[in-house]
Formats: C-alpha cells, structure tokens, sequence
C-alpha cells in the first residue's frame, strides 16, 4: 500500500467502534472489504457478547449529584451507602468496605471484584482521565463476565477530577442509581486467508474495536493496517505455510473476538505453528517491542534479524495484553507486536487517540519489517518456533487469564 492509501484508512474509520456496536459492523465491513479488493477470500464470523442499555445512571455524594457513567452489565440498583475511599486492597484494608460503597484507584479486576463481594462491599466507583487535563470525559465501563463470574454490584464511573473531590471533600454517603436493559449482542471477526503450499497456518491478529471514547487510530486501527500491509505484500505467490488473517472484534471488552476465534476454531490449531499480533504500532515517536509467549529462541531470532536488517527491537518472553493471549493459551507460540509511545506522546483508551499520532511513513517501516518477518516464518522448511510454551509462560497465563492469584 502506498501513503496516500494509508492515510486514506485512517481516514475512513475515524470513528469510535466499541464491541458489539453498529459502528464496529460498518469498521468490519470495511476491512473485509479491503481484503475482498486485494482479490483475497475474506468473510466475517459473528459470536455473542453481552450488551445493556442504560437508561439511568447517577451517583449522589451527601445529597450533590456527580456526573457519572454506569457500569454496563452490573444490574440495575439504587443503593445509598457509606462512602469509603479505598486506595489499597490488601486483605487489612479490604475488612472496612462492609456495606459501604468504595472507590478504587485501580479498575475492577476478576479478584478484586471478589474480594469485595466476600467482604460485602455495597457497591463501587472507579475513575479514569487526568486531574491536570482539561476535559472532564467519562469512559463507558462495563462489569465484564469473566470478572463477574454471575455476580453483581452497582457501579458507576467518575472523571479524575470528580473522584478527587469526593475525597477532599470528605464525603460521607453516596447513593448509586443505575437502570439497564441487559441483553445479547453480536461482535464479529473478520478472516482473510492466503492458501499455502502445506496444511500448516501462521495466524495473524490485529483488533480494530475502540473504546468508547477513543476512535481508536493508534489503538489499534495502527495494527489492522500493519495487516492489510502485510496481505497485500505477500499475495501474490504461494508460501509453505497458509496465512490466516483475523481483525479481531471487541478485543477492547477482554479480547473476545480472539478468544471466540480460538474456541471455535481448536481442532484447526494443531495446524497452527504460529500466532502473530500486532497491537499499536506507527508512531511518530517509541519504541519498537516484540513480547513472545513462546521459547527463548523466538527472542534470539528477533535480535538476530535485527541485526541483519538493521532494525531497533526489543524482544522478551511473556504474556501480552492482547490477542496473542488467547492463542498462547491454546498452546500456540503467539508474539505481539508493537511500537509503545510515551503516554506524553500517545495516549490510548481517550479523546486523543488520533491519526494525529501515527506517521504514515512509520506505519509503512513498521509494516515492512513485519513483512519480512512473516516472510521468511512463512516461507521457512520448517517454523523455526517450537511449538511449546514455557511454565514460566504458562504462569504468567494462569494469572492473567484469572485462574491464579498474582503473588504479592
């Protein structure tokens, strides 16, 4: 793709395209159909998602009224309890939120939100944004079913500014109202795919879901393009091993485009050698970061081909928040991309995730070394990665995917 095509996407999909919203269908649709103009198969592939409408939402501090967003999911309530600033979340200091209501300076995470209901919290605040920014802009949270696991409690989310006078002010009530229509939605991937001379497949992922503040160009419309660039390098001959293409849907609401690719493509990953995602890169300014869920190898080759092409990384072994995840999981070596930007830079998840912040030039780099790549794990005898992944890899998973504790 040239620049002037570059700049052409960033410019049709500047919208906010949160999971499970007309929005996203139309940013589907449109990827699908620049994979369809490429002369490459491509379809989309709806799976649920939980949704809700809210009606009503209002948090009441000693009888003033504070603007808020409620929790998407978290039930309808109206509930007046004790207000209760809560900045740590050890066990000492998690015996005093009992029937009060708290606000937390972290969000609401699969343990947390746990251990507030077994110490019979009444309800949560959250906040997000900046004290020292100018806007007073709200995210639309939501109580995510795999952090709820079935249960609720009423939530609402406050600006930074707000939560900072809650406490300065000493508030002593609060009073939470939220009224919501629950139902189930449809999020989709779309998945393009280039053919191979064997049965094996690399899976390339990118999410193109926003928040629903942010339109999302950084965040990762950045990575979509970094595939369509990719496609579109490669499509002209057959490599030895297949290429599947997934723009994954609602990665923002938990990775669940990725995680219902995963599950509902498993006996189809056996054939899988590799997992490639590329999660925000482009960027004027930061640098560029490879996170391998996969041996140690993976990180040798990546300084490696650094060194031959001349192009600045830095590898490690972990767990990456996104896309990758679900496929490591399932057993498939999986490596994210990305290029991290200070947030006095780039700024994800607000207003100021613009094409603003993204160099043509640099997307069109980016994308080239991950062309190549991709090339050469595609086109390789055998993939170089073995298809294992570490303990230490593997407890990292445990405890990001919520079946372990992080110790302290």
């Amino acid at each position: 793709m040239n620049l002037k095509q570059i700049r052409q996407i960033l410019k049709d999909t500047d919208f906010v395209r949160t999971g499970g919203s007309a929005q996203e269908l139309r940013a589907a649709e449109y990827l699908r159909d620049k994979c369809l103009a490429m002369g490459v198969s491509a379809w989309l592939e709806d799976f649920d998602v939980a949704m809700a409408e809210i009606r009503e939402a209002h948090l009441y501090a000693d009888g003033r009224e504070i603007p808020c967003k409620g929790y998407l999911c978290c039930g309808s309530w109206d509930t007046e309890a004790e207000f209760l600033y809560l900045p740590n979340t050890d066990p000492v200091s998690l015996r005093a939120v009992k029937d009060k209501i708290v606000l937390l300076d972290s969000g609401v995470s699969h343990f947390l939100f746990m251990d507030l209901i077994e110490n019979g919290a009444a309800g949560f605040i959250t906040c997000d944004g900046n004290v020292h920014y100018k806007d007073n802009d709200i995210d639309q949270k939501e109580l995510r079913g795999y952090v709820a696991m079935g249960k609720k409690l009423p939530g609402v989310n406050v600006n930074a500014k707000s939560a900072a006078a809650l406490v300065k002010s000493g508030t002593k009530k609060v009073r939470i109202v939220v009224d919501q229509k629950e139902y189930t939605g449809n999020s989709r991937n779309v998945v393009a795919e280039l053919p191979g001379t064997s049965d094996e497949w690399i899976i390339l992922t990118a999410h193109y879901d926003s928040t629903s503040l942010s339109r999302g160009s950084y965040d990762n419309m950045s990575g979509c393009i970094g595939l369509l660039e990719i496609l579109d390098s490669l499509r002209t001959a057959p490599h030895r091993c297949g290429l599947r293409f997934v723009f994954c849907g609602s990665e923002e609401r938990g990775l669940l485009g990725s995680k219902a690719y995963a599950a509902a493509h498993e006996k189809e990953l056996d054939k899988a050698v590799l997992n490639i995602n590329l999660d925000m890169i482009g960027t004027y300014m930061g640098k560029f970061i490879a996170c391998c869920s996969a041996e140690e190898g993976l990180v040798t080759y990546l300084k490696y081909l650094s060194a031959e092409l001349g192009w600045g990384i830095e590898p490690r072994t972990g767990v990456y928040s996104s896309d990758s995840t679900p496929f490591a999981d399932k057993g498939v070596p999986a490596v994210s991309f990305a290029r991290i930007a200070g947030n006095n830079q780039a700024t994800i998840h607000n207003r100021y995730d613009t094409m603003a912040l993204l160099s043509d030039e640099r997307l069109r780099t980016d994308g080239a070394f991950l062309t190549e790549f991709t090339r050469r794990m595609a086109d390789a005898a055998v993939c170089p990665v073995k298809r294992t992944i570490p303990d230490k890899v593997r407890e990292e998973l445990d405890v990001y995917l919520n079946r372990k504790r992080k110790e302290q």
